[in-house]
């Protein structure tokens, strides 16, 4: 229900980089709590991931997007058009760029694909904690000489510099608005999403190269333990892998692997439940799925939803 507050402010802030600029760092370090799984390894973010901000006179809903990249399957192409719509209807377009690494091709095509928009654009120039404050200058310019930003803010999400200047700033370009979502709600997402992120989330620290992209997490069950002494919440999820031989990697000798990622998962999702959790994992070999519309759909990347 929407709650209507004199002089009270909201909009939504739409997030957009290259991979691995920090985007969802960032939106973790917003909201106080992890809703985005956070990688280096680049093209980490899939879906939208919405987070709410609720301060005194306003709320702000940020929309991490999956970073801008050249698509080579339909999950790509699906990551792609999730970012592009993004851009519609916002209230503020966040381009995010890292400062450790100089402006590159999908820099230019992001301000491109920003020219006629009329939207008011930041740039927001991420990880300035690795840099040294020199340097600062001549990165802002590569980019004011290619486009009108309407504010550039230099920030670290991971330290937090700055971060407050940079909500202190967007607020005031929002216009006066309702209050979408109650003041505790951080995220539009349900548990069993947030939950499948953060095994996946596990599995990308944990693996090789040749696994981040090819696995999905799907989420079986989630039933709260009646008959135990204490509040135990059983999860049951399928790791699905696109080749046997990675199903191998997953799993690990003697189980070690999975085990591992069993263990990491388990204590993030007790810290979202707020509960004992008992979590099983299994691993699941479906070929080329990133490549096969049924199974885009029936792992969540629903094009008809964007």
């Amino acid at each position: 229900m929407l709650q209507n507050n004199e002089g009270f402010k909201s909009g939504f802030i739409s997030i957009i980089g290259r991979p691995n600029v920090g985007k969802s760092t960032f939106l973790n370090r917003v909201i106080g709590q992890k809703i985005a799984i956070m990688s280096d390894k680049p093209q980490t973010t899939r879906n939208k991931v919405q987070g709410v901000l609720t301060l005194e006179k306003s709320q702000m809903i940020f929309i991490d997007t999956p970073g801008i990249h050249v698509p080579k399957h339909k999950l790509g192409d699906f990551m792609l058009k999730v970012a592009k719509n993004t851009l519609r209807e916002v209230d503020v377009i966040i381009f995010m760029v890292n400062a450790t690494e100089p402006k590159g091709k999908i820099d230019e095509l992001i301000m491109d694909m920003l020219e006629n928009n009329e939207t008011p654009v930041f740039l927001v120039i991420n990880k300035i904690d690795q840099i040294h404050p020199d340097e600062l200058v001549n990165i802002i310019n590569s980019y004011k000489s290619k486009y009108d930003f309407a504010e550039i803010i230099p920030i670290s999400a991971l330290q937090g510099n700055n971060v407050d200047r940079l909500l202190e700033t967007i607020q005031t370009y929002l216009p006066e608005g309702p209050q979408y979502y109650p003041a505790d709600q951080v995220t539009d997402h349900p548990e069993r999403f947030i939950i499948s992120e953060l095994i996946r989330e596990k599995v990308l620290h944990l693996t090789r190269e040749e696994i981040p992209h090819s696995i999905a997490v799907i989420i079986d069950k989630i039933k709260k333990e009646e008959d135990t002494e204490k509040d135990m919440i059983r999860v049951m999820a399928t790791i699905v892998v696109e080749r046997d031989s990675q199903k191998g990697i997953v799993i690990g000798k003697k189980g070690a692997l999975l085990k591992e990622v069993g263990t990491r998962a388990r204590q993030d999702i007790e810290m979202l439940l707020g509960s004992k959790v008992y979590l099983e994992l299994w691993v699941k070999v479906q070929k080329d799925w990133r490549n096969k519309s049924a199974h885009l759909r029936d792992y969540g990347f629903r094009e008809d939803e964007y």
